[in-house]
């Protein structure tokens, strides 16, 4: 994977994925994944994180947020990395590296994009085979999205309903769902590379300026069509992609899944 992409600019939106140290399944059960969710929750009040999708698998997390300018998100991750890791080694008596040293962070058009790839974050655990329905996994951005909860709301929703163009929430509700069952009778499940491993996707105009707006950070990324979406991205260096399996394996239950990576 490579190294993160840590430029984020102001009012972009970004794809977030963070992987648990060499891959392990340390979010496996439902308390870890809580946990963090709370953080999420936190940097939310903390900083103004504007969390747009999100779920969390049981090694690897991905986040949708638009930046605001202000350092909120790496801010954000900071706060939800560290205290997450903490619990779990205190919990377990555990020393030792618990995320990847970075995440990588994927500037996302606000056109089409940002609707392939919000399904694409949603369809993670049905990927993965853990699930026939992200209704079905608790930690997800699509649960809150189609049942928002009268407590501890992550998402939000002005924001969406801005990005999207719509009059009101229950109108994006639907909407949404509609996208999500579209993708499901489509048999459109297959693993997308570009929303975990480009700089940016998007229009050919939206990845240019990505690049010109990066500076030194971006000239010696490559601007090219992108495989898995009808567009462009900004590339990284190549790497290889493997699934990977823990060393124990377990029933493919919501609660307690042990399951290729999905990303």
């Amino acid at each position: 994977m490579p190294r993160a992409s840590r430029h984020f600019l102001p009012n972009h939106v970004w794809h977030i994925t963070h992987r648990c140290h060499e891959r392990a399944f340390l979010l496996k059960f439902a308390k870890d994944r809580q946990c963090w969710l709370r953080w999420l929750f936190e940097a939310k009040k903390r900083y103004g994180l504007c969390v747009l999708d999100y779920v969390v698998t049981s090694n690897h997390i991905h986040l949708l947020v638009r930046d605001r300018g202000e350092g909120e998100i790496a801010r954000s991750m900071q706060l939800i990395a560290g205290r997450t890791g903490q619990a779990y080694n205190q919990r377990k008596q555990r020393q030792g590296a618990y995320w990847e040293d970075r995440y990588h962070a994927t500037a996302v058009d606000t056109e089409r994009y940002l609707a392939q790839c919000l399904v694409y974050i949603d369809l993670n655990m049905v990927r993965a085979g853990v699930v026939r329905h992200p209704r079905e996994w608790a930690a997800s951005g699509y649960r809150e999205i189609q049942a928002l909860p009268d407590r501890y709301r992550i998402i939000d929703r002005l924001a969406l309903i801005e990005l999207f163009g719509v009059a009101k929430w229950s109108e994006l509700q639907q909407t949404h769902a509609q996208w999500v069952e579209a993708a499901l009778a489509g048999g459109a499940l297959g693993r997308e590379s570009c929303w975990s491993e480009a700089v940016a996707v998007g229009s050919e105009a939206f990845v240019a300026s990505v690049k010109t707006a990066l500076g030194l950070a971006g000239r010696h990324r490559v601007a090219s069509p992108a495989d898995d979406v009808d567009g462009f991205l900004l590339r990284e260096a190549a790497v290889s992609y493997s699934p990977h399996f823990g060393h124990e394996m377990g029933a493919l239950s919501p609660d307690n899944a042990i399951f290729w990576e999905q990303t």
